[in-house]
């Protein structure tokens, strides 16, 4: 599962970091320990045959379900199934249904059996049900904004611009949604699917499809086999009018399901998928382990994506056109994490979603470990960087990562289980070393392969391969909470020939172990000194004959901290030269940039950085200088012109544009009118910004012509902040209509157009209508970013607004934004 709304709303942690808003809600969960879910029964093989009611978006399935008793003799059976009308149970014996008595209330399916089974004895039971999932009451949380477990998009046709679809999404334990289960992560089982549909569309699931029948009725019946065990929740099926684009890995099917208005670009999205399998295959020493790869894309989509065995599913934001693309594929990490859960979270499982770390730690640290491989360890730096900072951010510092004590399931989805759980594996290998961290993996996988495991599992093999105990690692960063917060100085005694360096941990109730590399470098040559961080505060001295050009503390750039570190202007020029590493070169961008911008030596590096080999350092650099400063100004303006038409990176020659267009200089402007038509969103969007700084009324102009064309991505975002900003009241129904029909990202997009829109408006029903499209935004995420996005909204929105109606005396849209801001009851 690859958590897009962690990464959406980031930002809205920084701008509340301080504002944390009060809970009222029940904390009784905190008492609630959780437990790896108890077997009884054990599933061993579900068969099912469904077909859609299309009308009342339904489905009527028929289950057999093969169990033995896990251990212990029984003679009862629990089920999950949710919100279904159950036609008949019954056990199958010789060929013949034998009814059988059972207890329901909507979700659980109490089943006598007929007889006592005994450890290893199948049974099998038959159930003929309907499944009603839009009776489904169960809310989602942050990474799954919706548990209904099966989806109809457009049922009946009535949205000209959407596609009819079906689809489901598992994960937690929501497929009890449409076929009746054990839904719990540590079951394991086959399946066989027979999908009846109207001939004309595709169908997918888990494993191979193994026969295809014609019917009279214009349907077609698909059936699908997937032999290989795994959990409840990886199951999954998708209809649609699919394309569908082939690819292979050693004779094995790669598929992509796409729209058809995307087939010709689907290799270049979905392209890299064979490359990526080879990549994780060698790397983890196990080839893929399943009997095909297919990855499809569906509207409406209640997450990123979704790693079902052998079926990942996307939401719509795969689906980019050949003009979106060159700016790079911006799916292409979501893509990576998911494959990577082929191995980490579906041939081995979390045996409870407390120990989700060996689901999603592993999948984001897959896709860093892509990115190092395929495009260097530059775009892997950045993407740890922003893994870390996405952690730190989140304001979940007090959660441990395998933590048995939560409100409830998808509570575990969050940036401690994905970005700080990869930070850690991040730092493991760099402690154990490549050789020893990847063979590690391997016994990890190959020892516990169709299982559902713990993180002791992990540290178990871990101590196996490395002959160490490893206790003090897990109980530090899997079994406990926090991160620490080093403070660095450093001192050169001449006399001595000594140099210092000085660690204090200002993380308060706790000291943390941590094994470091120190690199000292004199004269241009660098020698290493590994040292052990261990208490609140340390001291650690090395002979130097002369003082050092540079010491750098963690010279691997590998510890999961926050680093305040005391180094001279010289010392960051010396860092980015000699150091290197992503890391390295970003930190003395940014103290240079923020200190010493102006300092003839420091607007000397920053010509070296914005030349910097990896364009993410070109556009930080970039995004960092203030051009409205007449010095800057004069020292790079030339330089940021050519990067804004020469760079090979668009994203760079839109931030150059963006740049030049903030010095309000209007002798650009044929530059920015040249850059509207560039085969690049981001540009072009960047150019529509840029020109609104100089010639509001031209840009306003040109946004109303595209706005009747196909934009996407920051082009999109250029035209509707334009619209938003510069239209009247004559087109209210218009721009609340563009912000009532965008998805959660689009809406988050428009929240301060629309504001700046309000601030205008002078009719109080629009006023009114416009207040609670956003107000309705917050309320309608799910409850783990509700409060947070609403104080967001409150402090940095309707306030903002508030000011602007009071200052020009419009007391009912005034007293109106008073009524929103006052707590609910």
């Amino acid at each position: 599962m690859k958590n897009i709304l962690i990464i959406l709303l980031a930002v809205i942690a920084t701008s509340v970091s301080a504002q944390k808003p009060q809970s009222t809600s029940d904390d009784s969960w905190k008492n609630n320990y959780r437990p790896t879910p108890e077997k009884i029964n054990d599933l061993v093989n579900t068969s099912l045959e469904v077909s859609f009611d299309f009308a009342q978006s339904q489905m009527a399935g028929k289950a057999r379900i093969t169990l033995h008793p896990h251990f212990y003799p029984t003679d009862s059976l629990n089920l999950d199934a949710h919100n279904m009308n159950i036609n008949e149970i019954s056990v199958i014996s010789d060929g013949k249904h034998i009814p059988l008595k059972y207890s329901y209330d909507s979700l659980n399916l109490r089943i006598k059996l007929d007889k006592t089974y005994t450890a290893g004895e199948n049974y099998v039971v038959y159930i003929d049900y309907v499944a009603k999932p839009n009776g489904i009451k169960v809310s989602g949380g942050a990474a799954i904004n919706d548990s209904k477990g099966l989806y109809f998009i457009n049922p009946l046709g009535r949205e000209k611009d959407k596609p009819t679809e079906v689809w489901t999404q598992g994960e937690t334990e929501s497929n009890s949604g449409w076929f009746p289960t054990i839904d719990k992560p540590n079951q394991k089982m086959t399946d066989d699917i027979s999908i009846t549909v109207p001939a004309k569309y595709v169908t997918l699931s888990n494993g191979l499809m193994i026969r295809q029948k014609v019917n009279k009725d214009g349907t077609r019946t698909d059936a699908w086999k997937m032999d290989l065990p795994h959990a409840p929740y990886l199951v999954m099926m998708a209809v649609g009018d699919f394309a569908v684009v082939k690819d292979s890995y050693k004779g094995k099917e790669v598929s992509y399901y796409v729209e058809k208005d995307y087939q010709p670009v689907a290799r270049k999205i979905f392209g890299l998928t064979p490359e990526m399998i080879a990549f994780y295959s060698r790397i983890t020493g196990v080839d893929f382990p399943w009997q095909k790869y297919s990855q499809v894309a569906v509207r409406d989509y209640v997450s990123g994506a979704m790693e079902n065995t052998t079926a990942t599913v996307h939401g719509e934001g795969v689906q980019q056109d050949a003009r979106e693309l060159t700016d790079g594929n911006s799916w292409e990490e979501t893509i990576a994490h998911e494959l990577f859960h082929m191995w980490f979270g579906d041939y081995i499982t979390t045996e409870s979603w407390s120990n989700l770390t060996v689901n999603e730690s592993f999948a984001t640290y897959g896709s860093m470990a892509w990115a190092e491989y395929k495009h260097g360890k530059d775009a892997m730096g950045e993407e740890r960087f922003n893994d870390l900072n996405s952690y730190l951010f989140s304001m979940q510092a007090n959660r441990d990562l395998v933590r048995f004590y939560y409100k409830n399931n998808d509570d575990m989805f969050d940036a401690v289980s994905y970005q700080k759980g990869a930070c850690i594996l991040y730092m493991l290998r760099n402690f154990v070393g490549d050789s020893a961290f990847y063979k590690s993996l391997n016994l990890f996988l190959t020892k516990n392969k169709f299982r559902a495991v713990e993180a002791q599992e992990l540290r178990l093999a871990f101590e196996e391969v490395t002959g160490r105990d490893l206790n003090w690692f897990f109980n530090q960063w899997y079994y406990g909470s926090g991160h620490p917060r080093l403070e660095i100085s450093y001192d050169y005694d001449q006399a001595s020939g000594t140099a210092k360096v000085y660690v204090k941990q200002n993380q308060k109730d706790k000291v943390f172990r941590l094994p470091v590399a120190v690199d000292v470098y004199q004269s241009g040559i660098k020698k290493r000194y590994n040292v052990w961080v261990e208490h609140q505060a340390d001291t650690f001295t090395f002979n130097c004959s002369s003082k050092p050009e540079l010491i750098n503390f963690d010279g691997d750039n590998m510890l999961l901290a926050e680093i305040k570190d005391h180094k001279s202007l010289g010392e960051y020029i010396a860092q980015y030269r000699e150091a290197g590493l992503y890391l390295d070169r970003r930190k003395a961008i940014e103290a240079i940039t923020k200190d010493y911008s102006t300092d003839s030596k420091g607007m000397e590096f920053i010509k070296t950085a914005l030349g910097d080999k990896y364009f993410g350092l070109r556009l930080l650099t970039l995004q960092r200088l203030n051009l409205k400063n007449d010095s800057l100004k004069e020292a790079f303006g030339k330089t940021i012109n050519d990067m804004a038409v020469k760079d090979p990176s668009s994203r760079v020659r839109a931030a150059a544009i963006e740049e030049l267009g903030k010095t309000g200089q209007t002798h650009y402007e044929e530059l920015f009118k040249s850059a509207l038509n560039d085969s690049s969103y981001t540009v072009a969007g960047s150019a529509l910004n840029a020109l609104a700084q100089i010639d509001s009324a031209a840009a306003f102009k040109k946004a109303r012509e595209l706005a009747g064309t196909r934009t996407r991505g920051r082009l999109s975002n250029s035209v509707n902040t334009l619209l938003f900003k510069y239209s009247d009241e004559k087109d209210a129904d218009m721009l609340l209509s563009k912000f009532e029909n965008a998805g959660t990202q689009g809406k988050f997009n428009l929240i301060m157009p629309l504001s700046s829109f309000l601030k205008k408006v002078k009719n109080d029903d629009i006023f009114k209508k416009g207040i609670d499209m956003i107000v309705s935004f917050a309320e309608s995420l799910p409850e783990a970013y509700r409060a947070q996005v609403r104080v967001y909204i409150n402090n940095s929105v309707l306030k903002d607004i508030l000011l602007s109606k009071e200052k020009e005396g419009l007391t009912t849209q005034a007293a109106y934004i008073n009524e929103k801001l006052k707590p609910a009851k």
